[in-house]
């Protein structure tokens, strides 16, 4: 990020005026109104380019997107970030609402066992990496003395990892934590604690590159890497609201419930976007969409071995919502362990409740119950709600629904690094962007919004316009 002065909307006003004098001002089309379409589009417009962002649904914020239900306003799913997740932080500071999704302090889990009816806690001190960590896994209740040490040993050793290694991308990260000495519990009690929030698979099924990188970059690289940020209003009010206000304010034409039909090259070296009822030219055009419509958009010969995109396969997430009559959790959030339950949410105050206590409970690789009726997971997790908050005893359910993405991000299994393209393609004028692209990441909003910023560096390096607004780390 620049350290130029202002607010954000100041600054792209004066890289787009900048452009916008050096020479005529060049088109683009930004398929999608995700994060990475959002992003894309922003950053276009900032470097002075004429932008229209067409996005199918009725609303911006791709999969992470609020509805109303009642008086409450729901997210579709949990999601949370990283202090280190410098781009989706780059991201809500452009569109002025980094005061509405903000970090902790100091990061501060709270684990609980439900077979042991034990409470534990990850957190962080001041000290440097790894000692940042290292008093609260010597506490660690959740295992035994020589698990922790044993973790701390594998923890060095997937420092010493190089994320970008093409050989890391075929192996799994479970038979590399056994490897390392980690027993079954240390992984369902730490490894996969994190591991499936973030990859949104088990160990067992995750590549090693992205566990690493996840690891790394989050407990390794820096104290307050992990920190934890989340949204405290509906997700609709940053990446649908706000984003909608930015975009209008740097001058970007944004249609909603404008599905694309196909992109065609031009003689003259521009593109043509069709929409119903409407074809628009452009000099640019990024796809920002998911990976099987970006195949079937993408025109002959774009990509080599283009059917690859159809093998990035996806992973499932689930969310269970659950409004009591009083309140039962006094924390905002905690983990779980011995239990199917996940992550569990205090999202009260965020829907707008005025009486009670809405409760979310995240459930990431939920393979085995992305299909499951209501009914049948009612019957399995509100009783788990009541082992592990006693509160719940005899509190009264007013609702209980599920909200359910059966493709909810691109599955990190062994070798899908090698899918993965970036965010060039080898038409001129045509870039790719997604948290499915090679973004180094897992599928996060960081990643989305890394996404979008590398497709919008690569377009303006071709055009040769100014990309000096952009957030530098994202390259």
């Amino acid at each position: 990020m620049t350290a130029t002065g202002g607010s954000p909307a100041a600054r792209a006003a004066t890289a787009r005026g900048s452009a916008a004098d050096a020479s005529a001002r060049k088109s683009a089309v930004v398929v999608g109104g995700g994060l990475a379409g959002i992003t894309g589009a922003l950053a276009l417009a900032d470097a002075g380019l004429d932008v229209t962002l067409l996005e199918g649904r009725p609303r911006l914020g791709g999969l992470a997107f609020s509805f109303r239900r009642g008086e409450l306003t729901v997210d579709n799913g949990q999601h949370v970030y990283l202090r280190c997740c410098t781009a989706y932080r780059w991201f809500l500071d452009r569109v002025e609402g980094a005061h509405l999704a903000p970090l902790q302090e100091r990061l501060d889990v709270p684990v609980l066992d439900a077979t042991r009816r034990r409470l534990g806690r990850l957190r962080r001190t001041a000290l440097p990496v790894p000692l940042h960590l290292a008093a609260s896994l010597a506490t660690y209740p959740h295992l035994s003395l020589a698990e922790r040490a044993r973790v701390g040993r594998a923890a060095l050793a997937l420092k010493g990892l190089d994320p970008a290694d093409p050989a890391l991308d075929h192996q799994d990260f479970g038979s590399w934590l056994a490897a390392h000495g980690q027993s079954a519990r240390a992984i369902e009690a730490l490894w996969d604690l994190v591991g499936v929030a973030t990859l949104n698979a088990v160990a067992g099924d995750a590549s090693l590159g992205l566990a690493a990188m996840v690891f790394r970059t989050g407990l390794l690289s820096d104290p307050g890497a992990a920190d934890i940020g989340w949204a405290r209003v509906p997700l609709g009010d940053l990446h649908d609201g706000l984003a909608r206000k930015a975009l209008d304010s740097a001058g970007v034409r944004t249609e909603l419930r404008t599905r694309v039909t196909s992109i065609s090259p031009l003689e003259n070296g521009r593109w043509r976007v069709e929409v119903p009822g409407e074809r628009i030219e452009a000099d640019t055009v990024v796809l920002a969409v998911p990976q099987a419509e970006a195949h079937d958009l993408l025109p002959e010969g774009a990509l080599d071995d283009q059917d690859r995109l159809l093998d990035i396969d996806t992973a499932p997430i689930l969310n269970v919502h659950v409004v009591y009559d009083r309140k039962v959790l006094k924390r905002p959030f905690f983990a779980a362990l011995g239990t199917p339950v996940q992550w569990v949410f205090d999202r009260t105050e965020a829907s707008g409740l005025r009486s009670g206590q809405y409760l979310a409970v995240s459930q990431s690789a939920a393979q085995d119950e992305i299909d499951a009726p209501v009914a049948a997971l009612r019957e399995r997790y509100l009783p788990e709600l009541e082992r592990l908050l006693p509160a719940a005893h005899g509190a009264r359910v007013l609702d209980f629904f599920v909200t359910r993405e059966r493709t909810a991000t691109f599955a990190p299994t062994p070798g899908v690094g090698r899918l993965r393209p970036g965010a060039h393609t080898k038409a001129h004028g045509l870039y790719l962007a997604g948290a499915w692209t090679a973004t180094g990441w897992p599928a996060t909003m960081e990643g989305a919004v890394r996404s979008g910023i590398s497709a919008a560096r690569a377009a303006l390096t071709a055009l040769d316009r100014p990309r000096d607004h952009l957030f530098e780390e994202a390259a």
